[in-house]
C-alpha cells in the first residue's frame, strides 16, 4: 500500500483528491493536514463524506510517507516547504502554480517535472517531485499539442473559455457569491492569466521554432465545475489528415478522446476524461476542448501522475463516473 499524505484539505481541489483515495485500492490515506480544521472529521468539511470515513484533519505531519500532495494555493507551497522538509523518498505532488515553470522547477535540491502525462510520461515516471498543471491550462494545451507536435501552428491563435465557480476555490470574493454569478457571465484577466506561461512553455517545447501569439481570454460561468474552451488558427491543411494527427497523438493516452461529433461539457463533468473536437471552416482550423476542472484539470491529474510513479495502471482509481443527467 502507498501511504499518502495531503496538506490543506479543506478546499475543493483537497476534497476532490480525498475521495479518490479513499477508494484507490493501493493507497492508504495517511493523513489529511489542516491548520483550521485540526481534529474535525473530514466529513466536518466534506459532507458527503459521512459515513464513508472516520478520518480526522491532523495536526501534525508525517514526514515519510511514500507521497505527498500540496493543495496549499498558489505561492504557499514553497513557504510551506521552506519550513517542513520531508524525506528524499516521498514524492511531493504539487497543485500550485509555484514549480510550473523551468526556471522555478529547481527546489531545495528537488526537480519538479511538468506533470501532463499526455506529454511527459516518460519523465513522469521516472520523477521525484511533479507541477501538476493549471486547469485551463490542462484543456488548452490538449487542444494544441498535436498541432504543435506536428508543426503546424503558422499562424496566432485565439481562445475563448469558460470555468465553473469551483476554478475560483472556496474563499469568497465578490465575483464568486451566488447572487453575483447566478445568471451571470463575464470575462476576467484577459490575455494576462497565468496559466499563460505553461502553456507556451509546452507548445514550444513541441514546435521549437514557434514565435505566433496565443491570446486567452477567460470567462467565469453561472455553473459549479468543468472547462469549456475552443481555439481557432489558420490551417491550409486537410481535416482528416489533421485529425488523423490528433487520434495518433493521443492513442495512448487513457483519459483523452477524438470525438467525430460536437462535445459538450456533461460529456466530462465528474470524470477524468478530455474531450476533443476539430472543425474546418475555411481555412481556420476550431479546436474543441472540455474537462472537469477539479479533476483532468486538478485532483485526478495528479493521482495519473501517483500511478505512473509507482508504476500503476495509470486509470487506477480514476474509472470515474459521469453525471450526464
Amino acid at each position: 500500500m502507498i501511504k499518502a499524505g495531503i496538506i490543506g484539505g479543506a478546499g475543493y481541489t483537497a476534497g476532490e483528491l480525498i475521495r479518490i483515495l479513499l477508494n484507490h485500492k493501493y493507497v492508504d490515506l495517511s493523513f489529511v493536514f489542516s491548520t483550521s480544521n485540526a481534529g474535525n472529521l473530514l466529513s466536518d468539511v466534506h459532507q458527503d463524506l459521512l459515513g464513508s470515513t472516520d478520518i480526522r484533519f491532523a495536526d501534525t505531519v508525517d514526514f515519510n510517507v511514500d507521497v505527498v500532495f500540496l493543495c496549499l494555493g498558489h505561492g504557499n507551497s514553497t513557504a510551506f516547504l521552506d519550513k517542513n522538509v520531508f524525506s528524499e523518498k516521498t514524492i511531493i505532488i504539487d497543485l500550485s502554480n509555484d514549480f510550473r515553470l523551468k526556471p522555478d522547477a529547481e527546489f531545495q535540491g528537488r526537480e519538479f517535472i511538468y506533470g501532463l502525462p499526455e506529454l511527459n510520461k516518460d519523465e513522469i515516471k521516472q520523477a521525484g517531485s511533479i507541477a501538476n498543471p493549471g486547469c485551463f491550462a490542462t484543456a488548452i494545451q490538449l487542444a494544441l499539442l498535436p498541432l504543435a507536435d506536428s508543426k503546424n501552428i503558422t499562424s496566432d491563435i485565439h481562445i475563448n473559455a469558460v470555468t465553473g465557480a469551483t476554478g475560483a476555490g472556496t474563499s469568497l470574493s465578490a465575483t464568486t457569491h451566488y447572487t453575483w454569478r447566478d445568471n451571470n457571465f463575464s470575462y476576467y484577466k484577459p490575455f494576462t492569466h497565468q496559466h499563460m506561461g505553461e502553456i507556451n512553455q509546452s507548445v514550444k517545447s513541441l514546435q521549437s521554432g514557434f514565435d505566433k501569439e496565443i491570446f486567452f481570454l477567460p470567462n467565469r460561468g453561472n455553473f459549479s465545475r468543468g472547462i469549456f474552451a475552443t481555439a481557432y488558427t489558420k490551417f491550409e491543411g486537410d481535416l482528416e489528415a489533421i485529425k488523423k494527427i490528433y487520434t495518433d497523438f493521443y492513442a495512448e493516452a487513457p483519459f483523452t478522446f477524438v470525438s467525430d461529433s460536437d462535445i459538450h461539457m456533461k460529456q466530462v463533468v465528474n470524470t477524468n476524461k478530455c474531450l476533443i473536437h476539430l472543425h474546418k471552416h475555411e481555412n481556420q482550423l476550431l479546436i474543441t476542448s472540455c474537462i472537469d476542472n477539479l479533476l483532468k484539470g486538478a485532483s485526478g491529474q495528479a493521482v495519473e501522475n501517483m500511478n505512473l510513479i509507482f508504476g500503476l495502471p495509470q486509470t487506477e482509481g480514476l474509472n470515474l463516473k459521469g453525471s450526464y443527467f
